[in-house]
């Protein structure tokens, strides 16, 4: 059926998504991976030319998917506190641990990716794989990730949000307002804290981003900044 399927839509969604995870223990996984990755550079001017490292990087990213929306389901079923919500963070950050040393030997060998090398989306699963770890290692990717942005490799929006999830792992205020944090007693997502109200959209606009309050606004917070 996957055949058939990348036969009609002969698109890189199979590599990426977490459903397909299983399907990656079979034993022909290998065969039906190559022969879409070699459709894909015919239809798309060869992206993938370090085809090892992409392969690498495309699990890496669907594991990395793995379980957001059952957590999402349980969420809103039974609580982000519940038991069942616990229980599968618990499972999701053993996941994510493994990812992350799985590309801290990938970045080691091969460098940070880049999108003419490995194809867009496998440059963005190491981003999501770093920002997602558990274990502050993304404050070392900080520069490679910058300058990444800098060549048009990331928009500047992913460089804010890794920036600001360094601060919020070390319990310090955040600098561009990308985090929001779950209240219990409102029951609803608030922003999280703010290094310094009255310079957020200075520093959002030196990156080129909307302001503070146009970006909440699409997650239902608002939010007045205070005046100099």
């Amino acid at each position: 059926y996957l055949n058939i399927a990348i036969e009609l839509d002969t698109s890189v969604i199979a590599l990426t998504i977490p459903d397909l995870i299983p399907a990656r223990e079979d034993e022909k996984w290998d065969v039906f991976e190559n022969r879409l990755i070699s459709m894909l550079n015919i239809k798309y001017n060869n992206p993938y030319k370090d085809i090892g490292y992409a392969k690498a990087l495309l699990k890496l990213g669907a594991y990395d998917q793995a379980y957001f929306n059952e957590i999402g389901i349980v969420f809103r079923k039974f609580g982000m506190r519940s038991s069942v919500a616990s229980a599968l963070w618990r499972l999701k950050f053993m996941i994510q641990e493994k990812n992350q040393k799985e590309l801290e030997q990938l970045v080691e060998a091969k460098g940070w990716p880049k999108i003419g090398e490995v194809g867009s989306e496998a440059a963005m699963a190491a981003y999501l794989v770093a920002i997602h770890s558990n274990d502050g290692s993304q404050k070392k990717y900080l520069p490679v990730i910058r300058q990444r942005c800098e060549e048009n490799e990331l928009p500047w929006q992913r460089y804010a949000n890794i920036y600001d999830r360094c601060l919020f792992n070390e319990n310090k205020p955040q600098k561009y307002g990308t985090h929001t944090r779950y209240n219990d007693l409102t029951k609803s997502e608030e922003l999280y804290p703010l290094e310094d109200e009255t310079k957020v959209d200075e520093w959002r606009k030196e990156l080129g981003l909307e302001p503070l309050a146009e970006y909440l606004a699409r997650f239902n917070i608002k939010f007045q900044p205070k005046q100099k």
